[in-house]
């Protein structure tokens, strides 16, 4: 019906979406501080006075863009539509996981529907909402999102993360982060060591009791982390160190044993030495992604009518993303797409990828299928059926595990 006029309205526009990738690509911006990238998307949507936007939607570089039509019938009632786009960047290394494309397929995706629906004689009721979900590399704008309301409403949500292969899942892990300080007392190194506490002795016997732990942790439980302060200056006994770690464990619900495993470690080390010790775990922990068999069924068949080749085998990849904790509370998809480069992410490689031009093509392609994904919703409501029922099942099959695992 509408799937070829819909890719055309997105080509139709491909050129303002590029600018709008470029020009958050060129200026890269850190979790919670993505204010240009906040302003160009804002700016975007305003420019088209259909849109209602809210900018500095629940935190100040978040924002909120919608627009809805009424069917001719009365009957049914409005099917609510979401479009994720993530923008902050890596530290040193500027948009290393595209960002700039997910923001960019999750404008073309949104814009593009919404343009075809406007040419259409009827239609359901309908609300498109593109969302603007900030720090996902650092905090987890989206769980905040999530707990201040941001996704209510919403029947079905949709973003895609660029990659080195089409994929309609990848293993998304629960993940917890950590940061550790060890306060000791200086001392001159080589004159009175003895006069010293050694917070660095402390840094280090951290990250060896965590390496011992691993071989006692189940296989698919994950423990990496740095040094991130190991002291200023040889000849001086160090005061002070910093350890930032990552917990990861496939559920969310084990989260708690693998935080007090690697608490002991941390704690062990200073009493050790005889340090002060800190262990602050982030605000936001970030959930395991449910998955929505219809949506990726629907995605899939979308992709491939557009040459995408999909991989069928998805191990080996483990990533973690706040989009975990928006599917638990409102059904989604969260495919990966080829960039047209082999670099991985979160290199230097994948950040000139992301900024090519070469990118356009599959960029716009999958926000193609993304938007054709959302066109088969809306106009079926047998899938929007089973999509709930699926969503329903999966949330009750977690609670079951969860609670028989904790008998």
């Amino acid at each position: 019906m509408g799937q070829s006029t819909l890719g055309n309205k997105i080509d139709e526009a491909r050129e303002s979406f590029w600018q709008v990738s470029k020009d958050i690509w060129n200026c890269p911006e850190l979790a919670y501080e993505e204010k240009k990238a906040h302003d160009t998307l804002v700016r975007f949507f305003s420019e088209d006075n259909s849109w209602a936007v809210d900018g500095h939607y629940k935190l100040d570089t978040a924002f909120r863009a919608s627009w809805e039509r009424r069917g001719s019938s009365s009957e049914g009632r409005e099917i609510q539509i979401g479009f994720l786009c993530e923008y902050d960047a890596l530290p040193g290394m500027g948009h290393g996981c595209g960002h700039n494309l997910i923001a960019e397929v999750g404008v073309a995706a949104g814009t593009g529907l919404k343009r075809l629906l406007e040419t259409l004689p009827d239609c359901p009721h309908v609300k498109i909402t593109v969302l603007g979900t900030p720090a996902e590399e650092a905090g987890g704008g989206k769980v905040d999102m999530v707990e201040m309301g941001a996704f209510e409403g919403l029947d079905v949500v949709f973003m895609a993360h660029p990659s080195q292969e089409d994929a309609t899942y990848l293993p998304i892990v629960a993940e917890h982060d950590v940061v550790v300080k060890y306060h000791g007392k200086a001392a001159h190194a080589a004159a009175y060591p003895w006069e010293g506490v050694n917070a660095l002795d402390a840094a280090v016997l951290a990250y060896n009791n965590l390496s011992v732990l691993r071989q006692q942790l189940l296989p698919s439980w994950r423990v990496h982390g740095i040094i991130r302060h190991g002291g200023v200056k040889p000849n001086i006994i160090p005061d002070f160190t910093e350890l930032e770690y990552y917990l990861r464990t496939p559920l969310r619900k084990d989260l708690p044993a693998i935080r007090a495993k690697a608490e002991m470690c941390f704690r062990a080390a200073a009493m050790a030495t005889g340090c002060e010790v800190e262990v602050i775990f982030a605000k936001n922990e970030f959930h395991d992604l449910l998955r929505i068999p219809t949506l990726e069924r629907l995605f899939e068949e979308n992709g491939k009518a557009l040459g995408m080749e999909f991989i069928t085998d998805i191990t080996g990849s483990e990533g973690s993303t706040d989009f975990g904790n928006v599917s638990h509370v409102v059904p989604g998809i969260h495919p990966n797409f080829y960039i047209g480069s082999e670099a991985l992410n979160h290199t230097k490689e994948y950040t000139v990828a992301a900024g090519a031009e070469a990118a356009q093509f599959y960029t716009l392609r999958t926000a193609k299928a993304l938007a054709m994904t959302a066109l088969d919703v809306l106009f079926c409501p047998e899938l929007m059926q089973s999509i709930k029922t699926e969503f329903s099942d999966v949330k009750k099959n977690k609670i079951r595990s969860s609670r028989l695992t904790e008998v």
